[in-house]
């Protein structure tokens, strides 16, 4: 079988924290390029305004000309201080051009590219970014209204400007949002891990009380105490401590009486052999003297294996592992095993020990899954319990009873004893209980390990009195009828190997009504 990879733990805090500033990281970068390009768009604006402003002044100062001959002849009537003004700007170099009707050149600067766009509508200004003299610069242009001559196109202002005035501009825009955000981030950062500590610190609170606890311990944490996403933790670890608290109560309890009960076979078993040692040394030979020692020895021995056994079959009962675990059970085959090894013990006793039920080679009509050892177990207590408490000349039945619908197989054990109370039904499921006025032998745990396999099998458990209790004769009881009712398995589950579980009806069976169970016959 293949480990799990040992998975490294986890920090709270740290993952919290992760996931608070992860996103506060990203967003920042994504914040910055945000940043430069509003700063840029911010930047480009006032600067496209005054360029757009020197391009249409440039544009009321072109005059056309219209020839003798119809051609048209464009002139820039730009004065020389105007020119040296659009020369003055000490930051960037500022570039304008002038192109006449059919796209000759009439002032400005030559090397300033001309739009790759066929002429727009008249007196309409745009903008596009290009390259003069390997610098990249910002144009503003402007087509005038067409001359109206065949063969001629609208005449064209330019002015382009290059951009260390906007990077400037920009980078300082950048500086000052970009440059608060340096101290605001880290102390954010900050904040964070503070608010965080303090909110994990009633976790912090919590640990170090459970762990000031002593190991006895069990009582419930106080849930006002803690926050309120904490308290289903808490109240979830309340019920586990309740759980555990009554389980541990009830081991305390069972190991108590398990020992007061060991301990009545053991002090007998001392005695006697005190007592045979006593009279070895005194000398007294007497072999029937020595015999009933024994005797008495080998059934303090006896009682004592006995109770052992008991609280081994009590532990297997309670063991909710291996009851998980569930195959296929021949109720009638083990109630028919059970009752030939108890038939010795029967006729010592003179007891009749009976079995009614299928034969052997007859199947049930429904399937029962379980623990096989753990029916076997349940049924071996059941009849112990009624040999015990049945006088001589009396009789035990045990029987098997089929559903000829397939819903339940039910298991009755019947007695001719003092029978069981009324009151004292719920009692005897108890460990180490056993009713009252008798003066039976037995380790009270018999019933208590039916009644828990009885649990472990989804199944249920009655008591009634064998017989009515009104006009018995004198010194017999009503007996007692122990009736175990299991579920049995629908039709169409599978098989453990995987196939679809077949119905069990026998030929004998198709015969029986359809209103009931057949009545079995006491062998």
């Amino acid at each position: 079988m293949q480990a799990h990879p040992y998975r490294e733990q986890r920090s709270l805090f740290g993952e919290i924290l992760d996931w608070m500033l992860a996103p506060l990281l990203l967003l920042w970068p994504m914040s910055v390029a945000l940043t430069w390009l509003v700063a840029q768009s911010i930047a480009n604006r006032p600067f496209d305004r005054a360029l757009a402003e020197t391009a249409r002044t440039i544009a009321r100062q072109v005059v056309v000309e219209h020839a003798a001959g119809g051609a048209s002849r464009v002139k820039l009537r730009l004065p020389e201080v105007a020119n040296e003004v659009l020369r003055s700007d000490e930051a960037d170099r500022v570039f304008f051009q002038v192109l006449g009707a059919r796209g000759e050149f009439v002032a400005g600067d030559r090397e300033l590219p001309v739009p790759d766009e066929v002429a727009a509508p008249a007196q309409e200004l745009r903008y596009r970014d290009d390259d003069v003299q390997s610098d990249a610069v910002r144009v503003a242009y402007v087509w005038l209204p067409s001359t109206g001559v065949p063969g001629e196109v609208p005449p064209l202002v330019q002015v382009a400007e290059t951009l260390d005035k906007r990077s400037r501009l920009a980078t300082e825009i950048i500086k000052g949002v970009i440059v608060p955000q340096f101290v605001v981030l880290p102390l954010a950062v900050l904040l964070v891990w503070f608010a965080l500590a303090r909110g994990i610190k009633p976790l912090n609170e919590l640990q170090q009380r459970i762990r000031r606890r002593e190991s006895h311990d069990l009582s419930p944490l106080q849930e006002r105490d803690v926050p309120e996403e904490v308290a289903p933790l808490v109240g979830a670890i309340n019920d586990l401590l309740g759980r555990l608290d009554r389980s541990i109560g009830a081991q305390k309890h069972f190991l108590a009486d398990a020992a007061h009960q060991l301990k009545t076979p053991l002090a007998g078993l001392r005695m006697q052999a005190e007592l045979a040692q006593r009279e070895i040394d005194a000398g007294e030979q007497d072999p029937k003297a020595l015999k009933r020692s024994l005797q008495q020895i080998a059934h303090a021995s006896q009682r004592a294996a006995h109770m052992v056994n008991q609280l081994l079959a009590m532990a297997r009962a309670e063991d909710k592992e291996s009851s998980r675990s569930r195959q296929d059970v021949n109720i009638a085959r083990l109630a028919r095993e059970t009752v030939r090894d108890f038939v010795p013990r029967a006729l010592e006793n003179r007891i009749d020990l009976g079995y009614e039920g299928p034969d052997e080679g007859q199947a049930l009509h429904g399937r029962l899954t379980g623990q096989p050892l753990l029916v076997r177990e349940l049924i071996r207590n059941l009849v112990d319990n009624a040999l015990q408490y049945t006088p001589a000349g009396g009789s035990v039945t045990v029987r098997v009873m089929d559903d000829p619908f397939g819903q339940v197989v039910v298991l009755q054990v019947e007695d001719t004893g003092p029978g069981i109370p009324e009151a004292e039904r719920e009692l005897v499921f108890r460990p180490f209980y056993r009713a009252l006025g008798t003066n039976v032998d037995g380790s009270g745990l018999g019933l208590a390990i039916v009644h828990e396999i009885v649990q472990q099998h989804q199944a249920e458990i009655a008591i009634a009195d064998a017989r009515p209790r009104t006009g018995l004769p004198s010194g017999q009881g009503p007996g007692a009828l122990f009736t175990v009712r299991f579920p049995l398995a629908r039709r169409d589950e599978l098989l453990p190997d995987g196939t679809a579980a077949p119905s069990a009806a026998s030929p004998d069976d198709r015969d029986q009504p359809a209103g009931g169970l057949p009545a079995p016959a006491r062998r």
